[in-house]
C-alpha cells in the first residue's frame, strides 16, 4: 500500500527555555545547518550558543504561541488533516526535529500496511539545511529500521508552474485590498558557503551579479538561484512593474557572510528612501513560524515604522490554502499513478 509522508522543520515542545535549548541543540549540531568540523560545532553550539541564545529565542517564541501549541505544528497538522481528506491511503506528518520525529511518522504508515511511501519535504526550494537533511535522514532510518520499505520524494517544486500560480493567486488575494508601493519577498538567509559546496559543478557559482541568471546544471542545488526565480516567475505571473518588488535574505547567524542583502536591512532602505507602504511575502516557508510571525510581521514591522514607514503588510504563508491542499493532493495522486503504471 502506498503513503504519504509531510516533512516540515519542527518546533520546540514549549516556549519555555528548557525546551527551546533541547529543540535548538537538535536543530544546530545537525552537521548540514552548521556546517563545520564536529569539535568545532560542538564549542560554538553548546559552548557558546546554547549558553545565551534559548532565553532569547524563548521570549520570541512567547509572542507567537498559540493556545493549542506551536503555530507551525498547528499549521502543518490543519495541511496533513486537508491533504488526507482528499486521499484515499494515509497521510502522516513528521518534523525533522522535536518529537514528531521523521522515523515516528514512516512507522506510522507502515503500521497502516504502507511498503511505498512518497516522502515530501515542505520546502519549494532545495538547500543542504532543509531538504537535504531530511532526505538523508530519512534513507539512514529507512535503512535501518525499515529495509523493506520504498521511499520516493517530490524534487524541489520552486519553479512548478501550478506552485507559482498558487502562490501568486495567495498573495494577490491578501493584497486586494492594500496598497503597498513595494512587494519584498523574504527568504530564510543560510551561509554563502553552503551555495558553493551545493555546486555540482564545482565552479559556476560565485554568488555575484549574474551567475544565477546564467543556465547551469548548478541550478538545480543553488538555493539563491531557486529563491530568485520564485522571486521572478511571480513577479511576471502579477505584471508587477521592475523597481516594485524585490528578494531579501533573512534569519542570519554568527558572522560568516550569509546570502544578501539582507531582509532587515532592506526593511530600513526603503523606509529611509521614502517608502510610506510595503507588503513582505516569505516564500521559503509553506507553514507560518516563529521566523514569519516574530522577526518579520512584529521586527519587520518594527523597523519600518522606526524608519518613517506607515503601512508594513505581512502576508501570510500558503499554511492550508485549499488550492496549496489540492496542489498536493494533485501530486500526491500523480506520484502515485506513477508507480503503478510502473
Amino acid at each position: 500500500m502506498k503513503g504519504t509522508l509531510l516533512v516540515n522543520l519542527g518546533s520546540p515542545e514549549s516556549p519555555e527555555p528548557k525546551d527551546v535549548k533541547k529543540y535548538l541543540g537538535e536543530f544546530l549540531m545537525d552537521e548540514r545547518v552548521i556546517d563545520v568540523p564536529l569539535w568545532a560545532r560542538t564549542l560554538l553550539v553548546k559552548g557558546i550558543i546554547l549558553n545565551t541564545r534559548p532565553k532569547t529565542s524563548a521570549k520570541a517564541y512567547k509572542k507567537i504561541w498559540w493556545e493549542n501549541g506551536s503555530p507551525l505544528i498547528v499549521l502543518s497538522e490543519q495541511l496533513q488533516e486537508k491533504v488526507q481528506e482528499q486521499l484515499e491511503f494515509p497521510v502522516a506528518l513528521a518534523m525533522r526535529y522535536g518529537s514528531m520525529t521523521i522515523k515516528k511518522g514512516l512507522q506510522e504508515l507502515v503500521d497502516k500496511g504502507c511498503d511505498e511511501v512518497f516522502l515530501i519535504p515542505l520546502y519549494p526550494q532545495f538547500a543542504m539545511a532543509t531538504t537535504e537533511t531530511i532526505l538523508v535522514l530519512a534513507e539512514e532510518i529507512r535503512s535501518e529500521f525499515f529495509p523493506q520499505l520504498k521511499i520516493e520524494s517530490l524534487k524541489p517544486f520552486y519553479n512548478n508552474p501550478d506552485y507559482i500560480s498558487v502562490l501568486a493567486n495567495s498573495i494577490k488575494e491578501d493584497l486586494k485590498d492594500k496598497e503597498y508601493e513595494h512587494l519584498l519577498f523574504s527568504y530564510h538567509g543560510i551561509p554563502e558557503r553552503h551555495i558553493r559546496k551545493s555546486d555540482i559543478t564545482k565552479s559556476h557559482c560565485k554568488i555575484d551579479g549574474s551567475c544565477c541568471e546564467t543556465a547551469s546544471k548548478a541550478h538545480e542545488f543553488c538555493y539563491r538561484h531557486q529563491c530568485k526565480e520564485v522571486t521572478r516567475l511571480v513577479g511576471e505571473y502579477l505584471k508587477l512593474e521592475p523597481d516594485t518588488y524585490s528578494t531579501s535574505f533573512q534569519s542570519r547567524l554568527g558572522f560568516d557572510p550569509w546570502l544578501q542583502p539582507y531582509t532587515d536591512r532592506t526593511i530600513e532602505r526603503l523606509g529611509k528612501k521614502g517608502v510610506k507602504t510595503m507588503a513582505i511575502a516569505t516564500p521559503a516557508f509553506v507553514s507560518d513560524c516563529l521566523e514569519t510571525l516574530e522577526e518579520i510581521a512584529m521586527e519587520g514591522e518594527e523597523i519600518f515604522h522606526e524608519v518613517g514607514g506607515k503601512d508594513f503588510t505581512t502576508i501570510p504563508c500558503l499554511n492550508a490554502n485549499e488550492a496549496w491542499v489540492a496542489l498536493l493532493a494533485k501530486w500526491i495522486k500523480e506520484w502515485s499513478k506513477a508507480t503503478v503504471e510502473v
